[in-house]
């Protein structure tokens, strides 16, 4: 059941909440990750791998809930992520030591891909092109504001709660999205446009998605360009907070900042598209990151104050904004019949390139030079794949 154009917007905020589950389940505790080391006696690359273990549990879950959707429908299987995240962040609370925490983490990350994939699947059953492209910039305005408000109300949160408070907030998070979900959302995947066959045959659907090489050239692109994004959001609680002095309320100011950027970019692009087409919109976001990533690179090394050093990321993010809206659409637009496993190809390898990123920025320990120049090396990757394995729609 598709809705009608009027309620584009009714669904955009509720898909663009589920969607934004993965960031808050990222940014929600990113200002009580020096106080959660400390609680829990461990040092600061032990305490990001909280963050890894989240992203990885948000890669594996998409392979889990998209094959599952495109067998079962969108809804079934969007209920049972919301009720796992509610018992693995309660699980978060209560852990007891580092290692407790991290399977946790795992566990909360793979529920939370729920909404991630299944919100991108539902935009693809009902639309398409331009009008994909539009909604994905809907999509990503609604969910921009999540990693605008998550630390900042993280920030909040911590005047009042420790850290364990916060992932209790997730868990009353989830329960609410649990009845907003039924209240707001009808099945948009007919019984008879399902996978047929065992969930299996769902499952091996995956091959057939993964070796279309134009899909594989845009999703690397967006994949390593967030990768790029989680190590910015990974090691800039440290390096802003501990490197430069800033308060967690200050740390999570300047994060929104960043996300009002990728708002301003996303919703701008989206309005390109028409005009130059994606394909175009899309090369111009990538030199934008290319000279953003580069500039802040050198400001990195060679110490510049933090107001250089903001600048610079802060377009560096915006860049994601214009990637992310049009990388996606390309994307899918050739996914429409695997809409769940091609959106579950593209969170797997987005989160699982962040993963691998995110400890790469403590290497050696946290520091300024550390941060950008991982930034700039997933950057040039995606960049790199683009090049290498994207092709111009013949329609765009």
């Amino acid at each position: 059941m598709t809705p009608a154009h009027s309620n584009r917007l009714v669904y955009a905020i509720t898909l663009g909440l589920l969607a934004a589950l993965g960031p808050l389940c990222i940014d929600l505790y990113l200002p009580a990750l020096p106080e959660l080391a400390r609680d829990l006696h461990t040092e600061t690359a032990t305490a990001q791998l909280s963050l890894t273990a989240g992203l990885l549990g948000l890669g594996a879950g998409q392979l889990l809930f998209g094959p599952m959707s495109d067998k079962f429908g969108r809804i079934r299987p969007l209920m049972l992520s919301l009720v796992l995240l509610f018992i693995a962040s309660i699980g978060c609370a209560l852990a007891k030591d580092i290692h407790s925490l991290l399977v946790a983490r795992l566990f909360e990350g793979l529920a939370g891909a729920g909404g991630a994939v299944l919100s991108r699947a539902i935009a693809r059953d009902m639309y398409s092109g331009h009008e994909l492209t539009r909604f994905f910039a809907l999509l990503m305005l609604v969910n921009g504001l999540a990693p605008i408000g998550a630390p900042v109300l993280g920030g909040v949160l911590m005047t009042v709660l420790n850290w364990r408070g916060i992932f209790v907030v997730l868990g009353c998070i989830a329960v609410l999205l649990i009845f907003l979900a039924r209240w707001k959302l009808h099945e948009t995947l007919p019984a008879e446009r399902r996978s047929q066959g065992s969930i299996f045959s769902a499952w091996a659907a995956l091959g057939q998605v993964i070796t279309h090489r134009p899909f594989m050239g845009f999703c690397l692109t967006q994949g390593f360009m967030m990768s790029g994004m989680f190590a910015y959001i990974g090691a800039s609680p440290f390096v802003l907070q501990q490197i430069y002095g800033l308060s967690p309320q200050a740390f999570s100011f300047c994060f929104a900042a960043n996300g009002f950027g990728l708002i301003i970019a996303s919703q701008t692009s989206a309005r390109l598209c028409p005009l130059w087409g994606e394909y175009r919109v899309l090369k111009g976001g990538l030199t934008l990151a290319f000279v953003a990533s580069s500039c802040l690179l050198v400001a990195g090394l060679t110490g510049a104050p933090l107001p250089i050093i903001l600048l610079a990321l802060f377009f560096t993010i915006a860049s994601n904004g214009v990637i992310a809206t049009t990388a996606s659409s390309l994307a899918m637009q050739s996914q429409g019949h695997r809409a769940g496993s091609a959106s579950a190809v593209i969170g797997v390898t987005m989160f699982t390139l962040g993963a691998i990123a995110v400890p790469v920025t403590g290497l050696g320990g946290t520091s300024v030079a550390s941060m950008t120049g991982t930034i700039f090396g997933c950057f040039m990757l995606a960049i790199l794949m683009f090049i290498l394995l994207a092709q111009k729609p013949k329609s765009v």
